[in-house]
């Protein structure tokens, strides 16, 4: 079960030695998950010597930062997640669709980074990671791998990021940056949808035992954290938001497919608060909505298969957004012209508007889907919906120029506006929605079959334990288990003392 990260005790002493020694020399520290969900329960002197920290350097404190709770200025800790909620005169919808702000987590301005923390704390302190002598390797479609290289920054080991070549030109300038060395890069034909030619290229590396492959698709780290530290911060948002309102309910939470990774906090909102929760993924590669299949510029949502973590049988809507959409709405946000039209023909107010540089077109995507929802189900002024903007504008710059010569010819005036926000935004409809019965989940389930067992080498036993919800609840007794390592750890290696 090692590939699936469900250890909870110590498997190779030797390599946990050697680890204990690296990290105490390079004085990293590993916070607990309680502590990521919860960063007031980080220490009070780690919280002060993180004050003077750059949240984009490669600095063992930023680790502390890899969570949702950071101040607009990444520095500090704010009682809520950033967030923006967007108005009716926007989304033209009655219900409140509040946005958690992925770009202030550290280093990446990517909450993948929280996944690529979730999937190495387990190899770490159980003894299967060995920064001195393993590479660590992270298959992504952008944010993960960035994410896992900047940790690997941090244990002074090789990151290696796989990624599809035709990704956002911001992703592989940040990359060049911070990997040791350029062939740490690893570029895989084709765009966000060819996730298999990203597998066969960490099949080939995992024939040399110094690779450690971090697959979020199939590590249940990646679920834990989300469910235990992103559910958890999205609770506080909504209640937050929902405070003084009777009326108030969490009607929905949306998450585009990517890794699953993300959508495990679904399974904490529901448990919570009653939430549906929503999948979503692209129009034009449909594969839980009707097992399509397809080529998409949505950045960072992943397709053509189903996540081995992706708990398929408690996720009660799927609905697809077409990357146009995304593509022209993206214009519309990031442009002078759009965002002029938008204050002026829709008052907005230029404050909300100079904040869409919060989200990027997985985020937008989000967004979208959650219209989409609001819609279906004809859901009112109390109804709340919560999603993530996984990343801002900043990765897409490159994009935002190919979106104007492909879809306005290299013209953008105030009558594309105008037309982008009706066809984008306001003419979102509830096409391309699927409300799961139980045979359509069934259905979804059994496609991963066909990734997993034939393709991955997952036995049929693991592959159809995921059915129950049981399984699923059970993961849950990892969080205990592996704080209690990573304290142990700390105290061993010598860093919690200079903490």
């Amino acid at each position: 079960m090692a590939r699936l990260g469900l250890e909870r005790s110590v498997v190779d002493r030797d390599t946990y030695e050697r680890t204990l020694k690296r990290l105490g020399e390079a004085g990293v520290l590993l916070p607990t998950l309680r502590q990521l969900q919860d960063p007031s329960t980080i220490p009070a002197p780690v919280r002060g010597r993180l004050a003077s920290v750059d949240p984009d350097a490669a600095h063992p404190l930023n680790l502390f930062r890899v969570h949702w709770f950071n101040d607009s200025a990444r520095t500090g800790i704010a009682s809520v997640p950033g967030h923006l909620e967007l108005p009716s005169a926007l989304t033209g919808v009655r219900a409140r669709i509040v946005v958690a702000l992925g770009d202030r987590f550290p280093m990446i301005h990517a909450h993948k980074v929280l996944a690529a923390y979730g999937c190495l704390v387990p190899r770490v302190v159980t003894g299967q990671f060995d920064p001195t002598r393993h590479r660590a390797v992270w298959p992504s479609t952008g944010n993960y791998c960035r994410g896992g290289v900047a940790i690997s920054r941090i244990l002074g080991c090789r990151g290696v990021a796989v990624l599809p070549e035709n990704m956002s030109k911001e992703r592989f300038d940040w990359l060049e940056r911070w990997v040791q060395d350029p062939s740490d890069i690893v570029r895989t034909p084709g765009s966000e949808s060819n996730v298999k030619e990203i597998y066969d290229a960490c099949a080939a590396m995992d024939r040399d035992p110094a690779n450690i492959i971090f697959n979020q698709f199939c590590e249940f780290g990646n679920y834990v954290v989300h469910r235990t530290v992103t559910g958890a911060a999205l609770e506080r948002l909504y209640r937050s938001v929902a405070e003084g309102r009777r009326e108030a309910r969490l009607a929905a939470f949306v998450s585009a497919s990517g890794s699953a990774g993300t959508l495990a906090a679904g399974d904490h909102l529901k448990q919570a608060l009653g939430a549906r929760i929503v999948a979503v993924e692209a129009a034009e590669c449909p594969t839980l909505l009707c097992n399509g299949f397809g080529e998409h510029n949505i950045q960072g949502i992943g397709d053509k298969h189903v996540p081995f973590i992706h708990n398929v049988m408690n996720t009660d809507v799927v609905t697809a957004v077409s990357d146009r959409a995304t593509d022209t709405l993206f214009t519309l946000f990031q442009t002078e012209v759009g965002q002029r039209y938008l204050v002026e023909r829709h008052g907005l107010d230029a404050g909300l508007v100079a904040n869409l540089k919060h989200l990027g077109l997985s985020s937008l995507c989000n967004v979208l889907a959650a219209v989409k929802t609001a819609k279906y189900f004809d859901l009112g002024p109390g109804d709340v919906i919560v999603t993530v903007a996984t990343d801002g504008a900043a990765m897409y710059g490159s994009e935002l120029e190919k979106a104007l010569r492909l879809h306005f010819h290299d013209r953008f005036d105030a009558v594309t506006a105008g037309e982008t926000f009706g066809r984008s935004l306001a003419g979102a409809a509830t096409d391309d929605l699927l409300e799961l019965t139980h045979v359509e989940r069934k259905r979804i389930f059994n496609l991963g079959y066909f990734t997993w067992v034939e393709q991955q080498g997952v036995t049929l036993p693991e592959f159809n334990a995921r059915a129950s919800q049981s399984f699923w609840d059970g993961l849950l007794s990892l969080v205990p288990a592996w704080d209690a390592l990573i304290g142990e750890f700390n105290a061993r290696s010598g860093a919690a003392a200079k903490a």
